[in-house]
């Protein structure tokens, strides 16, 4: 799991309405904006706020063949030369 550096324990208020407010430095190292969704987990130690993913999961049945291409068909060797041309070329460049 990819680990984020802890921020400094903080603390907030529940208003009059039943909201609560996370503080800014909080939403900025989440980048959380306004409107994001949050699912409510109540556990043993208090509740557990887990953000929503910005795009719902999905099968490989449903984004296969999303990227259309409407050329002639490309062989597997051509398609391996083009890969090694543009890895060469990030080379070059010194990104690798």
């Amino acid at each position: 799991m990819n680990q984020r550096p802890s921020l400094p324990s903080q603390y907030t208020t529940l208003s009059t309405r039943g909201q609560v407010v996370l503080p800014k430095p909080l939403r900025n190292a989440r980048k959380w904006g306004a409107g994001r969704r949050f699912e409510i987990v109540e556990t043993s130690d208090g509740v557990l706020l887990r953000a929503e993913p910005l795009f719902p999961p999905k099968t490989i049945d449903e984004v296969f063949g999303s990227l259309k291409y409407d050329g002639p068909p490309i062989s597997i060797e051509d398609m391996d030369r083009g890969i090694e041309e543009a890895v060469w070329e990030e080379y070059r460049r010194g990104g690798y």
